[in-house]
């Protein structure tokens, strides 16, 4: 019995408080890690949440400290970051001792700020500053230990605090400005850190550095509360001038706070985390003290958070197309690059769409004043006529009481007259419950008339707010384009100072050859000298053969001298020779990567000027093979001049190539001009070892002629021969748009009459508006098109002159062709329209679909008036008539658009959704059954504007086989 309860003794069992301990630890430590980790995203508020918990579990910090110490906060920077915002957390909504429990850790958080403050850049700087102001917090509630760590206290407990003593309020709010300037540093260094490109609020890093912004909103709204509000019990208390540096030092952290303020709620991350109240416009004037009777306490909300967060991710700027812009720029600075030219039209789109809603903006306000003026004008005369109304009422009622006196005097005497005074008494009172009833009527048609003059104001702010947010957009894309400017110049600059280079290097190399050629030439001379000298000696002096030979060894070490020295210089040419090649290669090269960069298919080049190149390439291929093979000079000018000239043909080879509407065959182009290229880069090879370059000569040739048959095959699609029938298709078509615009609006017609034999009530008003703003967008087309005739017949007969109509067709093909696409595209808009309207009417479709169809009919007669405006005078009374014209068809364009919102708006009126009778579990289902059809309408989106961008690059595709 010993030996089985010797391991109990060894062993013994723990208590149930002790496993009760340990669980929780376990799950305080889990919640910690969850929490604090090294991912870039925002804290998880519900493992925040259950730290929280645990502070009150355990009536202070100490398991808190003890399990976050033990993080590795020294060694990675998003783990040291989110230490700091759960800190913050706790001290805020944790147990009251957690303040206490927290002041023996200063000493950690400040290793932690200067550990980090080393790195520069991004995190670093934002840790130290968030240390800064953690024991910041800590000596505030060491020196203020009566507020709590949420600093919410009342008025009576703030003047509780400070005693009613001025010494105590004054150092409280220096405190209070200290506070406050340390979460204000924080804040500009965290949005200081944000690239907006890639680090925005809806994505994980940026919405990782911006969540601990939201316990610093809360603090610094009550510091700002109660600064105010000792700031006026200061005032009242001393003279103006000594508190002149709190007043300049509450100025200044207004301004920040407000911007801080207006940052925040412009983001898309903190709409639905916490409602930030707005600063006054201006700061409160503390020498007046009737200023705090109306200075009201902003409080900042936050709603209670989900169980789970969901981190949305926004549209994020793709960094490769980032990183190709710069790499083009720095092979390329002639051209810019697309992602240049996108900014630009997304501008130039972005201003025209701030222009039309600044017009349609006017529109509004206009119809909403004259709407509201005729309601005005409506309640004036209802309360005129009601005033009659009364005042007869009045009348009828003196002569029903007249009548009735004289009724009850002669009742007895004249039955008969008291009948026809009772008819009377009881038309009088007929009279009088109509009144009473047309009374009643009125007044709520007041009522509604009210309710919508609301509602047409919330509509005008709106669209304010949506003019000020696309005014800041085009601010930021002017900002981008002016960076894109600032980095071509400084690549156009490095590539001049690189050439700069490369000429100064040659000139040096010229200067050592020369210098060598002479230094042959002076040995060359001295030999000479020296030989006649010998001559002469010999025969002035047979018996000096010692001093001869003495000579002739003189001569020797010359000759090795000057042997050497030609060895030398043939070396350093040979050199020179090769690196020309070399250099050559490498231009060849780049001229041939150039071919498949993207930036140059913005150029074009014409074929005739390529067949020019062509020429010019084919004299410098035909050379002498022999002098190739043994003249240096001449390796160096030919290989030169033969890689400049077709670097500049391969080059425009690919522009040529860009004209052409048929992108296979702009490849091809492409792809030829590369073979070319590569067969120049073995001749060149060629050039380097000396070889028999016949054959690749011949090649080269052959395919130089290839290339340039190519071009004119382009030149020859482009001309075209629809050209002699352009005049005939062009009324054919004008034709085709006249009749569908006739058949569209009678069909419309159609539909208004039996939409108003078959409906009725709401369907009858929706239909009877959309068909009647349909009409009148018909009507303001036909116009458009009639003058649109009339000055094209006007710029046929100036332009043609003695010619034919078919001669200035033909002659002016590509004007032609826009003017039949325009009339195109107005028919098929016009047919999608009565299409559209046809479904809405029989209920098979959809409002938004008018709404498309109509801003498709405004683009079309837009390019049709473009396409006029091209060739016509300036001064011409047609066109100035097609002008209106235009501008009426984009008036009832909006038309339609509105009535579409109006009768959308009335359809959803009448069809809201009765919560009255709901219980807690059917309304709950109704929420995640509109939550899941919200997630399929956003993926449905997604889809369809894929299949609007892939519609549009086969439409553009369309329109370049028909032009061909």
């Amino acid at each position: 019995m010993a030996s089985l309860s010797l391991p109990r003794v060894l062993h013994p069992r723990k208590t149930s408080l002790e496993i009760e301990r340990e669980n929780f630890e376990k799950s305080q430590a889990q919640a910690l890690s969850k929490a604090i980790n090294s991912q870039e995203t925002p804290v998880k508020q519900k493992h925040v949440r259950s730290a929280i918990i645990g502070t009150f579990h355990t009536q202070g910090a100490t398991t808190f400290w003890s399990i976050a110490l033990k993080l590795p906060a020294m060694d990675d920077r998003i783990v040291a970051w989110k230490l700091c915002h759960v800190v913050h957390k706790i001290l805020r909504e944790g147990h009251p001792l957690c303040l206490v429990h927290s002041q023996r850790h200063r000493h950690d958080l400040d290793e932690i700020g200067k550990l980090w403050v080393h790195l520069k850049e991004g995190y670093g700087k934002m840790i130290r500053l968030y240390t800064s102001l953690l024991m910041t917090k800590l000596d505030f509630h060491r020196k203020n230990p009566r507020f709590p760590g949420h600093l919410g206290v009342s008025h009576e407990e703030l003047e509780s605090i400070g005693g009613n003593d001025i010494n105590n309020y004054f150092q409280m709010t220096v405190e209070m400005f200290d506070y406050l300037d340390n979460i204000i540093d924080l804040q500009a260094a965290v949005f200081g850190s944000l690239d907006m490109a890639r680090s925005n609020s809806m994505t994980s890093a940026g919405q990782c550095r911006l969540a601990p912004l939201i316990p610093c909103i809360q603090d610094a709204s009550k510091l700002y509360d109660y600064c105010v509000k000792i700031l006026f019990k200061l005032h009242f208390a001393l003279p103006p001038d000594l508190l002149s540096g709190h007043r300049q030092r509450f100025l200044k952290q207004f301004k920040q706070l407000k911007s801080f303020y207006q940052n925040t709620s412009n983001l898309q991350y903190f709409k639905d985390l916490i409602a930030i109240p707005p600063l006054p416009e201006n700061p409160p004037n503390f020498l007046i003290q009737s200023d705090l009777r109306t200075y009201v306490t902003q409080e900042v909300v936050v709603p209670q958070e989900p169980e789970e967060e969901h981190v949305t991710e926004g549209s994020l700027i793709d960094t490769s197309e980032t990183s190709d812009f710069t790499d083009n720029h720095s092979r390329n600075s002639i051209s810019p690059s697309p992602a240049h030219q996108e900014i630009l039209v997304e501008r130039d789109f972005l201003k025209s769409q701030c222009d039309k809603l600044s017009s349609d903006i006017g529109i509004l306000l206009a119809r909403n004043q004259k709407i509201v003026d005729d309601y005005q004008t409506k309640i004036t005369n209802l309360e005129t006529e009601l005033a009659t109304k009364e005042s007869q009422l009045l009348q009828e009622r003196q002569v029903k009481e007249d009548l009735m006196n004289q009724a009850f005097a002669v009742a007895q005497s004249q039955d008969c007259e008291q009948k026809v005074k009772d008819e009377k008494f009881n038309k009088l009172k007929e009279v009088y419950v109509k009144l009473r009833n047309d009374h009643i009527q009125k007044l709520r048609e007041m009522a509604e008339a009210g309710k919508k003059v609301n509602q047409l104001t919330q509509q005008v702010s709106s669209i304010e707010q949506m003019k000020v947010e696309l005014e800041a957009t085009i601010v930021s894309l002017r900002e981008q384009v002016a960076k894109s400017d600032e980095k071509l110049q400084k690549s156009a600059n490095s590539q001049n100072e690189e050439l700069e280079a490369l000429k100064r290097d040659k000139e040096l190399f010229n200067m050592e050859t020369e210098i060598l050629k002479k230094s042959i030439d002076d040995a060359c001379k001295e030999r000479d000298g020296l030989m006649v000298e010998l001559r002469e000696m010999r025969a002035k002096n047979e018996g000096l053969l010692r001093e001869v030979e003495e000579w002739s060894e003189k001569f020797k070490v010359v000759e090795e001298e000057s042997e050497t020295v030609r060895k030398t210089s043939e070396d350093e040419i040979r050199k020179i020779v090769l690196q020309s090649l070399e250099n050559n290669e490498l231009t060849l090269k780049q001229a041939l990567d150039e071919v498949d960069n993207p930036a140059l298919t913005a150029l074009s080049c014409s074929p005739d000027y390529l067949r020019s190149l062509s020429k010019v390439c084919l004299e410098s291929l035909k050379y002498e093979i022999d002098l190739i093979k043994t003249t240096n000079s001449y390796v160096v000018v030919k290989a030169n001049e033969i890689t400049h000239r077709i670097c500049v043909f391969v080059i425009q080879g690919r522009a040529t190539g860009n004209n052409s509407p048929d992108i296979n065959f702009g490849e091809k182009m492409a792809e030829e001009c590369k073979i070319l290229g590569g067969i120049i880069l073995k001749l060149l090879q060629c050039f380097k070892e000396r070889s028999d370059t016949k054959s690749l000569q011949n090649e080269a040739i052959v395919k130089l002629e290839e290339v340039a048959a190519l071009a004119d095959n382009i030149n020859v699609s482009m001309n075209g021969i629809k050209a002699e029938n352009l005049a005939d298709l062009l009324e054919s078509e004008m034709m085709e748009m006249d009749k569908a615009i006739e058949e569209a609006a009678n069909r419309i017609q159609d539909m208004l009459t039996k939409s108003r034999t078959a409906d009725s009530g709401i369907k009858l008003e929706v239909n009877s508006k959309l068909l009647d703003s349909c009409t009148t967008l018909m009507q303001a087309i036909r116009v458009l098109v009639q003058k649109s005739r009339l000055l094209q017949a006007e710029i046929v007969a100036q332009g043609k002159g003695t010619a034919s109509a078919k001669e200035f067709y033909k002659r002016n093909h590509q004007w032609t062709d826009g003017f039949i696409s325009a009339a195109k595209a107005v028919a098929v808009a016009a047919k999608f329209l009565l299409t559209a309207a046809d479904k809405v009417v029989s209920s098979n479709g959809k409002l938004e679909q008018m709404v498309v169809a109509a801003q498709e009919i405004a683009a079309s007669t837009a390019q049709l008036v473009v396409a006029s405006r091209v060739k016509a005078n300036r001064n011409s009374a047609n066109l100035q008539q097609l002008t209106q014209a235009s501008k009426g068809v984009t008036t009832a364009t909006g038309t339609v658009v509105a009535t579409v919102k109006d009768c959308s708006q009335l359809i959803d009126e009448n069809e809201e959704l009765d919560t009255s009778n709901l219980t807690l579990h059917q309304a709950k289902t109704l929420e995640m059954e509109s939550q899941v059809r919200v997630l399929e309408l956003e993926k449905e989106l997604e889809q369809e504007r894929h299949r609007l961008l892939a519609l549009r690059k086969h439409h553009y595709k369309l329109e370049g086989d028909n032009e061909n």
